[in-house]
């Protein structure tokens, strides 16, 4: 909105020009999601508090987290707002992608919302049952991934990391992909949110790589240079990421161990999502997998601990699934689980602004 009504005036007040530019409009869409949740999150997690909107652990978890029954959870209602206020706020509302990637974390944050309300009516750890989550999450991302397929001059082809000449086109199939990816996303990062601060640690590093590929994506000159498909308007897309970094970080703030708030599966769900319409937006789709790849290894551990429990007869691979709490069991500090995930994560992150050049 600032953008539509403040940059027309830069010919009368020149120094309005600056809203042109999309750094600059990405970093204060940042600092506008960071103060949204400073000012806001105190008050939510009162609020939770007042309701008794707390945190309900499941009772195969470590004993550890017992503790932290009756925390405030939904927190990732925050995030969510921060990132919408300031999206709308600095974002050009010209620009399609933008209103897909809402229109995706909104949507996603109400399953998880529903999962999130069902499992404190309960007041258990299971939420909406499986077969409806899944089945609300596959008709968000094909309804978005239709969209996309659809529309007049969007590419169909499948970036592949390390190869600039092998763009597959799954025709029809692409359709199918991308259900996958973003659907596969959101389940990812919800999976991953298992300890304080586990989960926004490593979204923030996605977020802050996709601003990147959406930004060289977006401009012709940039995209021609690094040999990546140019998708003209995902440069508006670095504003949302940078909301998204700002949010998380403002969510941090509270998430950090010992948790004041958790995310919940309205901000896991949200956050995965949007980062799986990103990843398909900015046609950087299988690159996804390295990016997140944290969020990966959580997901893979639970399909074999799953998998190998039912082939073996009851035998298992890790103590416990997702495999944080494998290295929680195997004596590590829980802040030593988590900052050791970031890290990785940062290195994922390199790996995959490294293919921009390896082609």
């Amino acid at each position: 909105m600032l953008f539509h009504l403040l940059y027309p005036l830069h010919d009368k007040y020149s120094f309005l020009n600056v809203f042109r530019y999309i750094t600059f409009r990405t970093i204060y869409a940042a600092i506008t999601a960071l103060v949204i949740c400073f000012v806001v999150g105190p008050w939510l997690i009162r609020k939770l508090q007042e309701l008794q909107i707390g945190q309900t652990i499941r009772e195969d978890g470590p004993d550890s987290h017992h503790a932290k029954e009756g925390t405030p959870t939904m927190g990732g209602l925050l995030i969510i707002f921060a990132v919408t206020i300031s999206t709308l706020l600095w974002a050009n509302l010209t620009v399609g992608c933008i209103w897909i990637v809402i229109m995706v974390t909104v949507g996603f944050g109400l399953i998880g919302f529903l999962d999130d309300y069902r499992k404190l009516a309960r007041k258990n750890s299971r939420g909406l049952p499986a077969k409806i989550r899944l089945a609300a999450e596959i008709a968000i991302a094909l309804f978005v991934s239709i969209i996309l397929y659809t529309k007049p001059g969007f590419n169909p082809n499948v970036t592949i990391p390390f190869f600039k000449t092998a763009l597959p086109n799954l025709g029809w199939g692409y359709i199918v992909l991308t259900t996958f990816i973003i659907v596969g996303a959101a389940n990812a990062v919800n999976l991953t949110d298992g300890l304080d601060g586990l989960a926004i640690g490593p979204a923030i590093t996605c977020f802050m790589t996709y601003l990147l590929f959406a930004y060289f994506a977006g401009n012709v000159k940039i995209a021609a240079y690094l040999q990546i498909p140019y998708v003209a308007g995902t440069g508006e897309l670095a504003i949302f990421c940078g909301a998204v970094v700002g949010a998380g970080i403002g969510f941090l703030w509270y998430n950090a161990y010992p948790a004041q708030i958790f995310m919940g599966d309205v901000g896991s769900l949200s956050l995965g999502g949007s980062l799986g319409a990103l990843a398909i937006l900015t046609k950087q789709e299988i690159l996804l997998a390295i990016v997140g790849g944290i969020f990966v290894l959580e997901t893979f551990s639970v399909i074999f601990q799953v998998g190998w429990f039912k082939l073996s007869g009851g035998k298992r691979i890790f103590r416990m699934a997702p495999i944080h709490h494998h290295f929680e069991l195997k004596g590590w500090p829980e802040p030593k689980v988590i900052v050791r995930f970031w890290i990785i994560s940062v290195l994922l992150a390199l790996v995959a602004i490294s293919t921009l050049k390896l082609r």
